[in-house]
């Protein structure tokens, strides 16, 4: 049964979008407030309008600083004026602070005077981290770790150039978004240390160079040798480092261990880590001792048959430094569990057939614990307060959208911004008001920047999988002004992978300006979350397991059922279109239906899954040894003989992500199969298309539809 959950159309003028506009900003929604924030630890708020900060009660703030102004103080302490007004953190009513040529400075408005902080380099840095308590910082440059403190530099080097400091591992899995952590007074460093000198070097070329190039990079594919890491500890009192005692043995299985969701204890004695053996079925967290990088204990495990993924660091509740929040799929939807740290399960805390989406925070006595969860709208995000003693769960935002909240420090007002399919944005304040939150001030809506175009219709709603009883949520995009009896040629956008959801209750559902040009010239645009996306639960997503691309393209099939029953869907004029995941999904579908798909246009395709990194290829496939079957059944390379209709196949000369062999043993195939295919290189350009050669990608793909599709 379908359900249209949401519709969007605005009675607009006949503008129509060129492929040029999709490259500019112009047309997405944007305010002139950012930086919306609470002032220090009180109910005031504090934003940035235009070139002017202001601060106050909700409804009531005053300009209190312009960028005028702060640019007359910064040059008399010999600053650079600034062309924009910085992000602020408004530490109180009187101070705020800022980042400014390479230094944390701080403004006293009724002194009107300004006091460095902290400096911190800025030459040949990447990824900067700076503790917020003692502003000592930590940086890389190439692959070394260096320690700033207050004009001191401590290094930890390495002249092999495989031994990678202070960097994210295991390819960015586990939710690894860094490579150093801060203790929780800026005492003690946690950071990676990655030695790849065991994998394989994978070539890339630069072809920028009168000789081209060889630029190799580290790429351990799914079945092969992978990285080994371990985590150090440096101890900023003595400059001293040691190493945690992370291995129980020296064997690969121990060294190939993936260590991630590092968290430190309150009282900088433990550090916790989230160890996950490379077949990814088993995770233990496991405390070390940071005096002498001692395995203390294993405070619990988690096994499942398919796989484990932890992607949360353990969350302590403020003022209980032994209890701790941890996230977890062990009953089928991602939820909270309170434990102590002697490993004992306290009580469950959010449970359900929804996911919770993330922790906002806390109240001030601790009392209350406020999340993000899909509960009462499975494509959106909304916030909850959840009381830790009774359980009790309140909704604090409208159903409809999706939400960024942020919480007062003593948890009594929230400043909600969100956007739904029919809401570019709006930003409102509310106050409880005994047990219920009421609307306080609304601090803006956004005006819709496309009021002055022909507007497309998105349709959202849901059908059924191809078991027959899971809810796939879609949306659907039809060209304005549509006549009646006029069949139109349909395009089919597709991801399909895991980490993924498409549409969202979001403005435009979660699509783009690329998807309203489509529609404004004469194409329907349908995309469809199958089952093997995220946030539906750990059945929804894992079921896929051992065999990328089958129950996905049976979901996908369904929702071409769903729009061949559409009766200005033309079925002869039928195509489909994805990057990376998407691509290889493209690909598997026109291959297997080429009597529903005219034309495919695949970006950065995974081809064959034996060809894809360790981490995320052996998760959701195991290795190619122990899956023969699998890898072979959903391998692209022995469905090239079944190709018909066009296909256009598009890669980075330069992706280390997916990499070129990928799409180059494709055409191969295709050439050993008698089969034409088309195919077009993006020479300097990695895994995506980015900066303005992305409007070349969309015309490419515009005028190969235009010319075979329409």
């Amino acid at each position: 049964m379908i359900t249209l959950a949401f519709s969007v159309s605005v009675f607009a003028q006949n503008k129509m979008l060129s492929s040029k506009q999709l490259m500019t900003g112009s047309l997405y929604p944007r305010s002139t407030m950012r930086g919306v924030q609470f002032v220090g630890n009180t109910n005031q708020i504090a934003y940035i309008q235009d070139t002017v900060l202001y601060m106050g009660q909700p409804g009531k703030a005053k300009s209190c600083l312009t960028l005028s102004q702060l640019n007359k103080v910064l040059q008399s302490a010999g600053i650079d004026a600034l062309s924009y007004m910085p992000s602020i953190k408004a530490i109180n009513g009187k101070e705020i602070s800022f980042n400014a040529a390479g230094k944390v400075l701080q403004y006293n408005f009724a002194k009107r005077t300004l006091t460095t902080i902290a400096d911190y380099p800025t030459e040949n840095v990447a990824h900067s981290d700076m503790d917020e308590h003692s502003h000592r910082t930590a940086y890389t440059v190439n692959n070394n770790l260096y320690i700033y403190d207050k004009g001191s530099v401590f290094s930890i080097e390495s002249a092999d150039q495989d031994i990678v400091y202070g960097q994210s591992v295991h390819r960015n899995e586990f939710g690894i978004e860094k490579g150093t952590f801060w203790s929780p007074k800026g005492n003690l460093l946690a950071f990676y240390r990655m030695d790849q000198s065991m994998v394989t070097d994978y070539p890339l070329v630069n072809t920028t160079a009168r000789i081209a190039r060889e630029q190799p990079f580290k790429y351990p594919m799914a079945g092969m040798k992978s990285h080994e890491v371990t985590v150090g500890i440096y101890n900023t009192a003595n400059n001293s480092v040691l190493y945690l005692d992370t291995r129980r043995d020296e064997s690969v299985a121990e060294r190939e261990n993936y260590l991630t969701n590092i968290s430190w204890d309150p009282t900088e004695e433990y550090l916790y880590i989230a160890k996950i053996n490379r077949e990814q079925n088993h995770m233990w967290l496991e405390r070390y001792d940071v005096a002498d990088g001692a395995f203390d204990t294993v405070l619990f495990e988690e096994q499942n048959s398919r796989y484990v993924e932890p992607c949360d660091p353990m969350m302590f509740i403020p003022g209980s430094p032994d209890q701790f929040l941890w996230f977890s799929l062990r009953d089928g939807y991602k939820h909270l569990y309170l434990y102590n740290t002697d490993g004992e399960l306290i009580k469950q805390v959010t449970k359900g057939n929804y996911e919770v989406e993330g922790i906002i925070g806390f109240d001030a006595k601790a009392e209350n614990l406020f999340i993000y969860a899909n509960k009462d709208n499975p494509t959106g995000r909304a916030a909850y307060r959840v009381n830790l003693a009774t359980l009790e769960m309140t909704h604090i935002t409208p159903t409809e959208g999706t939400h960024y909240v942020v919480v007062s420090a003593d948890g009594t007002m929230v400043i909600d911004s969100y956007s739904a399919v029919n809401v570019p944005g709006r930003c409102n304040v509310s106050k409880y008001k005994g047990t219920k939150l009421v609307s306080e001030k609304n601090l803006y809506d956004l005006s819709n920047p496309l009021v002055d175009y022909a507007m497309p219709q998105i349709n959202m709603g849901s059908i059924k999988a191809a078991d027959g009883v899971t809810d796939l949520y879609y949306r659907l995009i039809t060209p304005p002004n549509m006549e009646a009896g006029k069949k139109y040629p349909t395009l089919v956008y597709v991801y399909g992978g895991p980490h993924s959801q498409l549409v969202t209750d979001s403005w435009l559902g979660g699509g783009n300006l690329y998807f309203l040009f489509l529609a404004q010239q004469g194409y329907v645009v349908f995309t469809l979350d199958n089952r093997g996306t995220d946030n539906r639960g750990f059945e929804f997503e894992s079921c896929t397991h051992r065999q990328l691309g089958t129950i996905e393209m049976a979901d996908q099939m369904e929702g071409v059922k769903f729009l061949q029953s559409l009766p200005y869907v033309d079925k002869e004029r039928m195509g489909v279109e994805g990057w990376s995941f998407g691509g290889f999904m493209t690909i598997t579908m026109k291959l297997a239906h080429p009597e529903i798909f005219k034309v495919g246009c695949a970006g950065g395709p995974v081809i064959d899954w034996k060809w894809y990194e360790v981490m995320y290829g052996e998760r959701y496939m195991d290795t190619p040894q122990e899956n023969p079957e699998g890898y072979a059944g959903n391998s692209l390379l022995n469905k090239a003989k079944d190709l018909q209709g066009r296909l256009l196949v598009i890669h980075g000369a330069e992706d280390n992500t997916v990499v070129w062999q990928n799409s180059i043993e494709f055409i191969d195939a295709c050439i050993k199969a008698g089969k034409q295919v088309d195919y077009f290189i993006y020479p300097h350009h990695e895994h995506n298309v980015r900066g303005y050669d992305r409007l070349h990608l969309y015309e490419k793909m515009f005028d190969y539809y235009e010319t075979f599709l329409r």
